[in-house]
């Protein structure tokens, strides 16, 4: 693809790094097969390459983004399927987290919809006060009938049973069962934290079984990428700054192997800090590191010698694996949490369309709620089709995501299975 930046604007590092992204573009096309908005919507303008002449223009042209380019760029669930499917390389994770950034700065939103993206970035990043917004959610449950519909929507969301506010913070040191074969940190998250700790607990439980010590990562909230995400660049900067510095003085002391991490989203983040701080002198050297330490916690046992574990002999559980974005294209890991359910005991199902994105994607399915919600219904219709007795995701935004759809089959982290069929206890 041609470009026509300028001189003064090639000087500055996120533009030049566009440009040499735009570059490598050769509008084949490919990317069109796999988007979730084109199969939905068939505009063009809700494709990758779409959205890509899009940005091109607003980021050439330096000023204000018009409007309907930001309608189509946020309709970009940043699934990141068209990556997978690209066969010319294009990196458009950060062509397009870029590209918010410039529209946040740079255009003016309607006053509800800065209200709902301030909201969002606030109590999101912080879990006692998410833990607190989702008490009072339950407190004024019988409003909701009152409510306008968008509010009453993202309130339905919380209502999931896997967003019950829970009251356990985790920290410290938890030591390993028998003889020690190391020490592993472990990203809590923050709405996980919030929300859904059994997760932890049972990463937790299983990696001590192991034979590792795991460390709760010191001061570990949010890892930045709801704000990133959203264009808030400083902000989501400035804190993946902090966890870098804290982090590396934790990881120093500690003799850590690994960054352990059961939220996909947070993993491809936490992955991508390299890059993000690749010309920061006095961080880019942390950051690489803590990049190069992070793992899914399917990675990490993929590695490990599970020999110390006690497999259960009665697991007779069809489970239909849906495979989060961020895990199968943002990490590129795929068959890694397919492997473990099956040498652990379980019967996976494969799901027709299993590259489409369920439609949670972050804070997605609270911003464009009738494109998550045809996406959710889409993805739930694909995975009813194969009759499963439960299904295992690696996200929990996925997890209440495909809950809302699925009816009375329970879903499920699948680090929980796993740790239940090594002798844990079973999931809620």
């Amino acid at each position: 693809m041609q470009t026509r930046f300028s001189l003064e604007q090639l000087g500055q590092p996120d533009l030049q790094e566009s440009n040499a992204i735009l570059r490598k573009c050769v509008h084949c096309g490919f990317c069109l097969a796999t988007c979730p908005t084109y199969k939905l919507l068939g505009d063009e303008l809700d494709s990758p390459r779409g959205r890509i002449y899009l940005m091109k223009n607003m980021l050439e042209s330096g000023a204000a983004p018009e409007a309907e380019v930001v309608r189509h760029v946020d309709r970009c669930l940043s699934c990141l399927s068209c990556m997978t499917t690209c066969p010319s390389g294009v990196n458009y994770m950060h062509l397009v987290d870029y590209s918010r950034a410039y529209i946040e700065s740079r255009y003016r939103r309607p006053f509800s919809d800065r209200i709902k993206r301030r909201l969002l970035a606030f109590f999101l990043t912080r879990p006692a006060l998410f833990r607190k917004l989702l008490s009072a959610n339950q407190a004024v449950r019988f409003l909701r009938g009152v409510l306008p519909r968008r509010l009453r929507e993202a309130m339905e969301l919380s209502f999931s049973p896997l967003m019950k506010p829970g009251n356990r913070t985790l920290h410290g040191c938890y030591e390993a069962a028998g003889q020690v074969r190391g020490d592993v940190a472990l990203l809590p998250g923050c709405v996980q934290q919030a929300t859904k700790n059994d997760i932890n607990g049972a990463t937790i439980r299983l990696l001590n079984r192991l034979g590792y010590n795991v460390h709760i990562l010191a001061e570990a909230d949010c890892c930045g990428a709801i704000e990133h995400h959203l264009g808030k660049s400083d902000p989501a900067h400035a804190r993946m700054a902090a966890n870098i510095k804290n982090w590396s003085r934790q990881l120093e002391k500690s003799g850590i192997q690994a960054i352990i991490v059961n939220a996909s989203g947070c993993g491809t983040q936490i992955k991508d800090y390299a890059y993000l701080f690749r010309d920061d002198a006095a961080l880019a050297g942390a950051a690489a590191g803590i990049s190069r330490l992070a793992l899914d916690v399917t990675e990490f046992l993929s590695q490990a010698d599970l020999a110390p574990l006690n497999l259960r002999d009665d697991v007779n559980l069809r489970v239909a694996y849906q495979s989060p974005c961020s895990m199968q294209h943002g990490q590129g890991i795929k068959q890694q949490p397919v492997t473990l359910l099956r040498r652990f005991g379980f019967t996976v199902l494969e799901i027709a369309e299993a590259h489409l994105c369920c439609g949670s994607a972050g804070t997605y399915n609270l911003l464009q709620p009738e494109l998550a919600a045809r996406l959710g219904e889409r993805k739930a219709m694909n995975i009813e089709a194969v009759k499963p007795d439960i299904v295992a995701s690696g996200n929990l935004g996925c997890m209440v995501q495909l809950g809302r759809y699925l009816g009375n089959i329970p879903v499920v982290h699948t680090v929980q299975l796993l740790d239940w069929a090594s002798g844990g206890p079973a999931p809620a």
